[in-house]
């Protein structure tokens, strides 16, 4: 089929059909998104798709905006016949001219691949991060870690304001709507580091179809970082992703020790400038790339 007998809309709703086309694309990148996360950008974003005319979703783009400051763009997925026609770049202009009406700044997060195509079309340049996989659950003793004097439990109903509030301060805006998807997906991820009576640091997870993915890791310092990683791996079987930000050096070194190894690197570019939103010293790990 012709790209230009292909249709483009932005999605309020998905039937079973569409959601089982949104996950042959997943599985087709390789990625590791499930219904779940799709649903996070029909309830609080934005899908723009291309279908056919036969209904059939065969390219995507989301965007999830963030206190009225930023808004994320992800999920820039094409199937195989569609590729390189201009589909994704479509798509990505329709997404961004959304944002540019509402005053948001597009934000997101780049393969080496996609940053040469996203610097053509005014985005910059700002942090970078690495995808590290631990493949299955150490035996080993206990990996040295750096000491932290904190309290590590799990987050219970009346913490969540707090971890919220606390959240808000790193992350540059309130997203209470989308971590709050993430609840009840990783359980033993779901921890809080306390100090003297207030948050230190948390950690969250959810379920995919390749691994689970842990983050955001949000955290006062690198002890209290890695107090609630190791916490949550001796929970954790099976393959687990992080997002780790390519200046944490500690936790990347207690996460090396702890059996995790590159899977690829990612770039964080903001749309006409570099300046990041969210408060360096304490991101730690991302949710992913898909959320921010």
């Amino acid at each position: 089929m012709a790209t230009s007998e292909l249709r483009f809309a932005a999605k309020a709703s998905l039937s079973p059909s569409e959601l089982s086309d949104l996950s042959a694309l997943v599985t087709e990148a390789n990625w590791n998104q499930l219904a779940a996360d799709w649903r996070v950008f029909i309830e609080y974003g934005r899908l723009h798709v291309a279908h056919t005319a036969a209904g059939r979703i065969v390219a995507t783009t989301a965007a999830l905006s963030y206190g009225g400051r930023f808004a994320w763009i992800s999920m820039v997925l094409v199937g195989g016949e569609y590729r390189r026609r201009g589909v994704a770049t479509a798509l990505l202009r329709q997404a961004m001219d959304e944002l540019a009406t509402a005053r948001l700044t597009p934000v997101l997060d780049a393969t080496p691949d996609g940053s040469a195509v996203y610097r053509r079309l005014g985005f910059e340049d700002s942090w970078g991060f690495h995808r590290l996989i631990r493949r299955e659950r150490q035996r080993a003793p206990a990996t040295p870690r750096p000491q932290a004097t904190c309290v590590v439990r799990p987050i219970s109903d009346a913490d969540w304001r707090k971890v919220l509030a606390y959240d808000a301060a790193a992350f540059g805006a309130e997203r209470g709507a989308v971590l709050a998807g993430l609840r009840g997906r990783l359980p033993a991820a779901e921890l809080m580091a306390e100090r003297d009576g207030n948050v230190a640091g948390f950690l969250l997870g959810r379920d995919g179809r390749l691994a689970q993915h842990i983050g955001p890791l949000i955290a006062e310092d690198e002890a209290v970082a890695c107090a609630l990683l190791e916490r949550a791996l001796a929970a954790l079987e099976g393959p687990v992703f992080i997002d780790l930000a390519d200046a944490k050096t500690q936790v990347h070194s207690f996460l090396d020790a702890s059996g995790f190894n590159a899977v690829r690197p990612f770039t964080r570019m903001l749309y006409r400038t570099s300046s990041r939103f969210d408060d360096a010293a304490r991101t730690f790990a991302v949710v992913g790339p898909e959320f921010g």
